[in-house]
């Protein structure tokens, strides 16, 4: 029997200029932009996806970049960090490389007397954690400007913040198959998979701040299911529950998806495993084009007027 949530699948922001937003994320970390469209609630504003080479489940991060956004605040009720996984002896590597262009970072530090790892912020204070690890046997991805045995793997996983965790926690444990593996403090380590990709860190501290939405902040974060079927059988599981109320199935092109509101206040959306980003560009076209879904491509001139180009620049990211 498929186990019903397998890990991280992606985690979607807000962002402020697309241009930035490429070069920080291609350019700086290295992700390869799989996928440029646009928000399919709001098609005017595009919607970016980066991840490994095809965009695989559990590296994916995606971006609504609105110019001119306001800067949200992290705090309770939202994920504060997104960690992604890198080999075990590159952090020195890392930290030269965010000096070369300037990014702040903390210093490497130590959860649960376990992997090291440097926190620091993109370009819309938006938090980033880069864990060095032996367990993540994903191969890494970069343009050719990272050396390959530095390069990012996809996620290692998320920090939840809340006033408490314990809603949040049962809501993981007891409808989505996560286990809590190990505690320290007012932290505690959830996982679906014992492995990166799909780690899921709550923080509990009533005295921190409620956050606020606006750029830098994640919108929502999105657990894997395989398939349809899988799919479906969850959001069954949801409605038993009764308060949860997840939406109906909604057609994400390279994905479906259903979504609810945990008790704390984070936005889970569940999305299938099975479909990807090939269905409209092969593997070596990814991210080179604009793509519209169907009922948009009537559309198309109007929303590439309004939608200022970006590109991925690599040669002034070389080390």
């Amino acid at each position: 029997m498929d186990k019903l949530i397998n890990g991280l699948h992606h985690i979607t922001s807000f962002a402020s200029s697309p241009q930035k937003n490429v070069d920080f994320y291609a350019g700086i970390l290295g992700l390869r932009l799989v996928k440029k469209t646009v928000n399919f609630d709001a098609p005017d504003i595009y919607h970016l996806y980066y991840g490994n080479e095809m965009g695989a489940p559990g590296t994916i991060l995606t971006f609504f970049p609105y110019d001119g956004i306001a800067k949200g605040r992290k705090g309770n009720g939202q994920v504060t960090v997104t960690s992604f996984s890198i080999p075990e002896n590159s952090l020195e590597y890392w930290m030269r490389r965010l000096d070369k262009f300037n990014i702040n970072y903390h210093k490497p530090v130590q959860h649960f007397n376990q992997e090291s790892s440097v926190y620091f912020e993109d370009y819309d204070s938006m938090g980033i954690e880069l864990v060095a690890n032996n367990k993540d046997k994903r191969p890494g991805f970069s343009y050719g400007q990272i050396p390959q045995e530095y390069a990012v793997k996809g996620f290692y996983g998320i920090t939840i913040a809340q006033s408490n965790a314990q809603a949040t926690t049962a809501i993981l444990t007891e409808e989505m198959e996560h286990k809590v593996i190990v505690e320290e403090g007012n932290r505690s380590r959830l996982a679906s998979l014992d492995q990166p990709g799909g780690y899921v860190d709550i923080i509990s501290d009533p005295k921190t701040p409620r956050g606020l939405g606006g750029g830098g902040i994640v919108h929502h974060v999105a657990f894997a299911t395989p398939n349809d079927g899988t799919q479906l059988e969850f959001r069954e599981r949801l409605l038993k529950k009764g308060y949860l109320q997840p939406t109906p199935v909604l057609d994400r092109q390279y994905f479906h998806s259903i979504y609810f509101r945990e008790p704390g206040g984070v936005l889970f959306e569940v999305a299938t495993n099975d479909i990807g980003f090939t269905i409209d560009e092969e593997k070596e076209q990814l991210g080179q084009e604009l793509k519209l879904p169907e009922w948009e491509e009537p559309n198309r001139k109007r929303i590439e007027e309004g939608l200022v180009p970006v590109e991925v620049n690599i040669e002034k990211f070389r080390d």
